[in-house]
């Protein structure tokens, strides 16, 4: 498919810039275009917050034109605005993205805020209490651990939330890893990163709490996906199998790899897929009280498997 370039007319100011990106992306079929060109043109200009809308009313600096046309036009062809500036905030940080790795959404940080809260009823102080070989009584660090790492927003949120955590994740994919441990430097976090599918890099290791968003659209349903997502977001991170809930199977199944099965395990899904996965949780026994949060549109967004027995 043949798109338009953008070519920016003769404007005078910001705010007569912002006007015709907007306008423009909206004839493109662009998904927020206003929204869009607003985070562009504070891209362009490396202003944000209240400089940005103070600086409205000044004329559209010559020196970044070009970079302005181009960031534009590559949004018009349904580029992720993310993809095009190269992050996107997540739990009030600044995460790098590439196009290697599914972008941050914000239901997700519901997921990552529950985590945290049933983590700290479960254990206060961040540690799990335990036995040496000569049966003294000895504590370990907490160790969670994110399947699916992506952009390293889930593993690297805990990982700063609870620095007493022991923090680690798993990817399929390498270049998914190296943009998450640039994440990990980036925010001062120590994540241990492993390749590999699912639970498969974490056999034999004591995992208290396990948490995912893994990839949940039923494969026929992603030729129906808006182009930013369809055309532009890694597959291997959306395509959940036939039905969605493979990666879900798969690791239920793949719990007798580690030692003990987590006491907390949390997992983000798809629309409608809610009783579903949280029937797997039951089905497998290990936890005994099985909630369902719903995300900030009232969906049933997260399945969270708490087992209070020691």
């Amino acid at each position: 498919m043949k798109y338009d370039a953008y070519v920016m007319s003769e404007v005078q100011s910001i705010r007569e810039a912002f006007s015709e990106a907007s306008s423009f992306l909206g004839l493109h079929g662009c998904n927020e275009p206003q929204r869009s060109a607003q985070l562009l043109l504070e891209h362009a200009l490396g202003l944000s917050g209240t400089a940005y809308y103070m600086a409205l009313a000044d004329p559209f600096p010559a020196g970044v034109r070009t970079a302005w046309e181009e960031s534009v036009t590559r949004r018009g062809t349904g580029e992720p605005v993310q993809y095009i500036i190269g992050e996107q905030e997540f739990y009030g940080r600044s995460f790098e993205v590439t196009p290697a790795v599914l972008i941050p959404r914000p239901e997700t940080e519901l997921l990552v805020e529950a985590v945290l809260n049933y983590g700290a009823e479960l254990w206060p102080d961040g540690r799990v209490g335990g036995q040496t070989a000569d049966g003294s009584p000895s504590a370990r660090p907490l160790a969670a651990v994110d399947i699916g790492a992506g952009s390293g927003a889930i593993s690297v949120t805990l990982a700063a939330e609870a620095p007493a955590w022991q923090v680690s994740a798993g990817d399929i994919s390498p270049a998914a890893l190296t943009v998450a441990a640039r994440n990990a430097l980036r925010h001062g976090t120590a994540v241990d990163f492993r390749l590999g599918d699912l639970l498969e890099p974490f056999a034999g290791m004591e995992t208290d709490i396990l948490v995912s968003n893994p990839p949940y659209i039923p494969g026929g349903d992603i030729a129906g996906l808006q182009r930013e997502v369809r055309e532009h977001e890694p597959r291997t991170a959306l395509d959940g199998g036939t039905d969605g809930l493979d990666p879900y199977r798969r690791m239920m199944e793949q719990l007798s790899l580690l030692p003990a099965p987590p006491r907390l395990i949390g997992f983000e899904l798809g629309l409608g897929q809610a009783e579903q996965v949280a029937g797997l949780l039951s089905a497998a026994g290990h936890w005994n009280e099985i909630v369902t949060i719903n995300d900030l549109a009232g969906i049933p967004r997260h399945v969270i498997g708490i087992s209070r027995q020691c």
